[in-house]
């Protein structure tokens, strides 16, 4: 009987980690994916566009626009670094703006998924505390708007296990009687690497599915679900256990590898075995009991902090024209 490993694949939000694992298929460009990368002053972000079926089939996700900025340097809580990931996130955002056709006089619904009691899950509910909300004033006193804000409304739904209702539901409802242009979804994602989680920001315009980084597959807030273009924002501040310790495998692999040319008698059969395979191997060992856990870094509290001040500073930079990203009203309670 051969084993079915597509219950065993890695579970990621990131397009970066599905192009990687993409790469060992084709070690050379990936058909059907466009890919441009740049590294300066520590930030490097990476520019994906997934242009048809067979790109999406190659690397797993569906055909449209990625741009990722990885900061490893965001553990240090380095705060020059946080203004300058701040600035970077802000340009990419409106650039992004612009490739998917959103203009200056278009209303904007932010809406942060995400559970405010569990830290991990409360990036979204953070995001919206802190973006600059307008839509009160010009619905109440368009003539007192000063010129260079546009109209943002934004609400943090809560999640079904506290609300009973799918956020997809709340938010319909919102746009059927608010009509937004554009929807910003703002959630906590997985990750496969390490080495991503809490430093990773991703933008795409496929929208987001909530839960979909633990597993869970429901009604997501998409174009075709909402019937208005999506854009998603999201943070890895999780990974899998079963992940980690196949990292752990690979790295382990990796450094015998450097100081010995007997990496096989060290590590027998896993030294010969594909990725997904060993994986299916720590989850066949974890899952029944219960011990794939899900894990978030001890410095998660602070750093939730900071991730969620950068993506809603640089949100109210792009947004409005006249906010600067230096100066973006932002705030932490």
């Amino acid at each position: 009987m051969e084993l079915d490993l597509q219950q065993y694949s890695v579970r990621t939000d990131l397009a970066v980690d599905a192009r990687e694992m993409a790469a060992i298929q084709y070690p050379g460009s990936i058909p059907g994916v466009d890919e441009e990368v740049s590294d300066k002053d520590g930030i490097k972000i990476t520019r994906l566009n997934v242009l048809n079926d067979e790109g999406s089939q190659a690397i797993g996700r569906i055909k449209g626009h990625y741009v990722t900025l990885e900061v490893p340097g965001l553990r240090n809580g380095d705060t020059g670094l946080q203004e300058r990931v701040t600035e970077a996130f802000a340009r990419e955002f409106e650039d992004f703006l612009t490739l998917i056709g959103i203009q200056k006089k278009n209303t904007v619904l932010i809406v942060g998924l995400g559970n405010w009691n569990v830290t991990p899950d409360s990036l979204g509910p953070l995001v919206v505390e802190n973006v600059l909300v307008t839509r009160q004033y010009f619905e109440l006193m368009p003539d007192q708007v000063a010129p260079g804000y546009r109209q943002i409304s934004a609400i943090a739904p809560g999640v079904l296990g506290i609300t009973g209702i799918e956020s997809s539901e709340i938010v319909q409802g919102i746009v059927e009687r608010t009509k937004p242009d554009l929807i910003i979804a703002i959630d906590a994602l997985a990750s496969r690497s390490l080495e991503r989680v809490n430093t990773t920001i991703q933008i795409a315009d496929i929208g987001i599915h909530p839960g979909s980084g633990i597993g869970n597959k429901r009604r997501g807030l998409t174009q075709e679900v909402l019937g208005v273009p999506c854009i998603a924002i999201g943070v890895p501040t999780v990974c899998y256990a079963s992940t980690i310790v196949n990292n752990v495998m690979e790295m382990m692999k990796k450094h015998f590898g450097q100081e010995t040319n007997q990496t096989r008698e060290i590590m027998g059969l896993l030294d010969g075995i594909s990725e997904n395979e060993r994986l299916a191997l720590v989850k066949e060992v974890l899952e029944p009991l219960g011990h794939d856990l899900i894990v978030t870094p001890k410095e998660i509290d602070e750093f939730i902090e900071d991730i969620a001040n950068i993506v809603a500073s640089g949100l109210n930079a792009s947004l409005h024209d006249a906010v600067d990203s230096g100066n973006s009203g932002a705030y932490t309670h």
